[in-house]
């Protein structure tokens, strides 16, 4: 787990009795770099079991916005459809609330700096609305051991996927679902050349629908 500072942990006391114990800026690059090519991928997926306020999670996001821009800033909303497949490709897991909460809202800041500095006043609500949900379904309070919520349920995860223009298809998973295959990644499809078959099962699957009407589903 990880901290925005140079402090590696927030007390002693949740050191004792949680093991949490921040991870600084510096190692976060360099073991990011070491999956450089798949941080700058828009929709590769990436899971942090324990994720605290973020660190891994906002590094990771920030590099696929730069390629978001880089691919996609002369267009608003080819940048919208696409900062949102971004988002949506990275989970988190933490016992602690308080950094579940701190950590979605700095992916959310994170999003919203490069957002408004393109587009400044044509930036539209609707689209951080969208951005709020999908952090709020994908970075979760739990126990990636027990595979448990905050509330003693299994753990969801949605997966997210640009399907025709600006629609989006969502499926629910159980995350003990997800984690049955050995070495399997997550929401990992059955390859060309037949090297890998694990399909996870779909707890629930919803109709196709615009980016912008996904927060309706709840």
């Amino acid at each position: 787990m990880e901290s925005n500072n140079e402090n590696q942990v927030k007390s002693r006391q949740r050191v004792a009795d949680h093991g949490e114990v921040f991870t600084n800026e510096r190692e976060v690059n360099a073991m990011l770099n070491l999956v450089k090519h798949e941080t700058e991928r828009i929709d590769s997926r990436f899971l942090e079991p324990a994720c605290g306020n973020g660190n891994f999670l906002v590094e990771v996001l920030r590099r696929k916005l730069a390629e978001v821009e880089r691919k996609y800033g002369s267009s608003q909303l080819e940048f919208e459809r696409y900062s949102i497949i971004a988002v949506g490709s990275l989970y988190g897991i933490d016992l602690m609330m308080d950094n579940v909460i701190e950590c979605r809202n700095r992916l959310f800041s994170e999003f919203t700096k490069t957002y408004f500095r393109l587009f400044k006043k044509k930036s539209k609500e609707e689209c951080s609305r969208t951005i709020e949900y999908i952090l709020k379904k994908n970075i979760l309070c739990g126990n990636a051991l027990t595979l448990q919520d905050h509330q003693n349920e299994s753990l969801v995860f949605s997966k997210w996927e640009l399907v025709i223009r600006s629609n989006i298809k969502r499926h629910d998973y159980l995350f003990e679902e997800l984690i049955q295959k050995e070495e399997g990644q997550l929401f990992q499809k059955k390859s060309d050349i037949g090297t890998s078959s694990f399909i996870p099962k779909s707890l629930k699957e919803f109709p196709l629908t615009h980016m912008f009407s996904l927060p309706e589903y709840d």
